[in-house]
């Protein structure tokens, strides 16, 4: 898989190279400021992008920018987002322009080789990877919205959901069966009003409807 790196951190930067190039990647670019990551990203097109939110010049959101910037040139770029505090308001622009092929997670995230790998290949291959950091600060902040008529375990599954877990891990996590896991999200998707459509597809709507209080 080909990957291009924004990070500041020159030692982060670094690891991250190593951690990638040892886990089979190809690191086919870095960039270590804001101005630096979109022309890196549309020169290599790569697999998947891995950028940092704050960045030189300005440590303000130049890597949200440059991702968002660069799925309006490159429908569909992959992007795994990363961040040292949780931003509510990144992790819902950034799903907000489409919710496949992106990820949003805390930087200590990384200390955790396997969870982040397999972050990362979830978001290349077009699905969602939330940090459950990110998940339960946006679960604790929303209010008076359609999430308040899931139950509790339709809650659960909707958390798991948007952190990107397949019915099989969602099973395996709450100790029931798949086919009670498709039960509650065929509950979620009713009670959220999602349009009928292929299932992919109203799972990205449902994860955009806990991100979005829609």
């Amino acid at each position: 898989m080909r990957v291009v790196i924004a990070e500041d951190n020159a030692l982060l930067r670094e690891g991250l190279v190593l951690l990638l190039t040892s886990a089979g990647h190809e690191v086919v670019a870095v960039a270590g400021s804001g101005p630096e990551v979109l022309p890196a990203l549309l020169e290599h097109r790569p697999d998947v992008a891995v950028l940092d939110v704050r960045m030189p010049p300005g440590f303000r959101d130049e890597g949200l920018r440059a991702a968002l910037e660069a799925r309006e040139k490159i429908p569909g770029l992959p992007v795994l987002v990363l961040s040292q505090y949780v931003e509510e308001s990144y992790a819902a622009e950034l799903l907000g322009v489409g919710a496949s092929g992106v990820g949003y997670l805390l930087k200590d995230r990384i200390g955790r080789v396997d969870e982040f790998l397999d972050a990362l290949d979830r978001v290349a291959a077009g699905g969602t990877a939330l940090d459950p950091e990110v998940v339960t600060e946006l679960l604790t902040r929303r209010r008076n919205s359609p999430l308040d008529s899931l139950t509790p375990r339709e809650r659960e599954v909707l958390k798991l959901m948007a952190e990107g877990h397949d019915n099989t891990t969602i099973a395996k996590t709450l100790v029931v069966t798949e086919r009670a896991v498709s039960k509650h999200i065929g509950n979620v998707f009713l009670k959220l009003s999602l349009p009928p459509s292929d299932s992919g597809h109203r799972r990205v709507l449902a994860v955009l409807a806990y991100l979005q209080n829609v």
